[in-house]
């Protein structure tokens, strides 16, 4: 098995290197070692790669390597202090576009999710709009309507990559012509149903193998990666897939945004079907609707294009700071616009979420940054232990001024937010800041969502749009009604801990009767400890002895693709 991830890791080095991969890393900023290593790398170039632009590169080799290395990118897209931020904003426009799986593999996957002959559950199943690496979509019409739940409905499928549907999503009419009810009508039973791709857990255990190989080979040969954490990194990616591949956690992502959204007039989220969901199988509602990607056709749709980016701004901020639960990769694909302006999201497979300290220290480091108080956004981050004590915070409230201050008196189409983000990673790495995978992914977003807005409103400015929804959670949170609530909760946590007193008292003998034992017999290990321990010594030595035969691996893995 090592030997055969090591081919793999291989081949999947020189399919990236091909297509110029590498080519995106700035060399002058290497050490000499590894900027040797990747100019000979960069020799296995095709021309035709060199030409071509970084998303194009990027998208042609991950999508040739497969839906784990697709979805391994669009995760990276998440972490610009690993690949840096002009790559992570190539990375978040990665097309997860898949050729669809067969018909009939979808109808199977579905029956033996419901135990049933598909034409029990469906008057309708048809042909998918989209195709991604986890799972496809297809349109549907239910046997029988009155299952679906009576959540109001929204103008959107679940759309599984950002190029891979139609601009317009149109559900087909049960007649056959294809045209949908003018008004939408959910009782029609019109639905969409994501259908996972069948063997893509196998595949991507398979290739999260190599994943770890590669994380371990990183940590071991380059100290200076450590404080990134690349095996942690491959840790959260599994995890997350292994969630993603679980639409009834989707689902229940879907109706927690519904719960906290029901009073928001401009946003809205798909209602699930839960009778027609399962681990494998997603129905949600589906009426019309137009992707932000077809700014075109929003405007000829007479859409108020300043309102709607603004719409999109103040809902994913309100969604962060109110609730701590935000859509995590708000990209053009998966937001749509109904024709009253309404703003529809889809696809909750990836989400984050804030508790209530980390949206207030994001709520003050927003609110310093619009003020122009940076001494308080350092005092923030010194606060929250994002900065070491060992820091000045005068002269990180100085580097915090540097961010800060070209983005005042200026538009969105004036500033770089990746020249933005490029700058506060810096600022990370010099004041040695704790990497917050919650607050890395908060900010990829905003990035992302910033993006979107400028795409309908380019003279937008982005600190103007927020003000008003960081004030009011401000005002609300930090003010006196906020300090009264918090003093209730701190009450209410008192009087828990005294109820557990008695617990607490029994914990703290037991502790000190163990201690004594350990002071007369030593330390011991359980079994498993001891295990545990073993196999950690084997495996760095095993990743010793394999590492010598990465070069041979390496050449055939080579030969092989020249030759076929």
């Amino acid at each position: 098995m090592p030997v055969a991830n090591f081919i793999r890791l291989a081949h999947a080095g020189f399919v990236m290197a091909r297509e110029g991969v590498f080519g995106l890393v700035e060399v002058p900023d290497l050490p000499a070692g590894p900027r040797l290593a990747l100019r000979l790398v960069r020799m296995f170039e095709r021309k035709a790669a060199r030409r071509a632009d970084a998303g194009a590169r990027i998208s042609q080799a991950f999508n040739r390597l497969g839906p784990s290395y697709v979805k391994m990118g669009q995760f990276l897209a998440t972490r610009p202090d690993v690949v840096g931020a002009e790559v992570a904003l190539e990375l978040s426009l990665l097309q997860d576009q898949l050729p669809p799986f067969p018909q009939d593999d979808a109808i199977a996957v579905v029956e033996e999710a419901f135990g049933q002959p598909i034409g029990e559950i469906f008057a309708e199943f048809g042909e998918p709009v989209a195709a991604a690496s986890i799972a496809q979509v297809h349109p549907a019409v239910l046997r029988n309507p009155e299952a679906l739940d009576d959540d109001p409905p929204v103008s959107a499928a679940a759309d599984t990559d950002p190029e891979g549907a139609p601009d317009t999503i149109v559900a087909p009419d049960p007649g056959a012509d294809g045209d949908t009810d003018a008004d939408g009508d959910a009782d029609s039973g019109k639905v969409a149903v994501k259908v996972l791709r069948p063997g893509v857990a196998r595949r991507f255990q398979r290739d999260l193998q190599c994943f770890y190989l590669a994380a371990r080979l990183i940590e071991r040969f380059a100290p200076a990666a450590r404080r990134l954490r690349p095996v942690a990194i491959v840790d959260t990616l599994a995890r997350s897939v292994e969630l993603e591949m679980d639409f009834r956690l989707e689902a229940a992502a879907l109706s927690e945004m519904t719960e906290n959204i029901a009073s928001d007039p401009d946003f809205r989220v798909p209602s699930v079907d839960w009778v027609h969901t399962a681990k494998s199988v997603l129905t949600l509602e589906w009426i019309d609707g137009r992707k932000l990607s077809d700014v075109e056709g929003i405007r000829e749709d007479g859409q108020d294009m300043e309102r709607l980016a603004a719409t999109i701004i103040q809902s994913f901020l309100r969604h962060a700071l109110r609730d701590g639960f935000f859509h995590a990769d708000m990209h053009q694909g998966n937001l749509f616009a109904q024709a009253d302006g309404m703003l529809v999201a889809v696809d909750f497979g990836i989400t984050g979420r804030l508790n209530r300290a980390e949206r207030r220290f994001l709520a003050e480091i927003l609110f310093g940054f619009i003020t122009r108080n940076y001494l308080r956004v350092a005092e923030v981050h010194f606060e929250a232990g994002y900065v070491p004590a060992t820091q000045d915070v005068a002269v990180f409230a100085q580097a915090i001024r540097a961010i800060g201050e070209p983005i005042h008196g200026h538009t969105a189409s004036e500033i770089s937010m990746a020249r933005l983000l490029t700058q506060l990673f810096e600022v990370t790495e010099l004041f040695d800041m704790t990497t917050q995978p919650q607050l890395i992914m908060l900010q990829k977003t905003m990035v992302v969502v910033e993006g979107v807005a400028r795409t309908l409103d380019p003279k937008l400015d982005m600190w103007k749009t927020a003000e008003p929804v960081v004030r009011e959670w401000i005002e609300r949170n930090l003010g006196p009604a906020g300090k009264l609530a918090d003093a209730g909760e701190g009450f209410g946590g008192f009087m828990r801990l005294m109820g557990d007193m008695p617990v607490l008292a029994e914990r703290a003998a037991r502790i000190s009767a163990e201690l004594e034992s350990m002071s007369k017999t030593g330390l011991r290990f359980d079994q498993a400890t001891a295990e545990a321990i073993g196999r950690a010594e084997a495996r760095h030595t095993r990743s010793g002895r394999w590492a010598l035969w990465v070069i041979a691996a390496s050449a055939v893995a080579i030969a092989v693709e020249v030759l076929f």
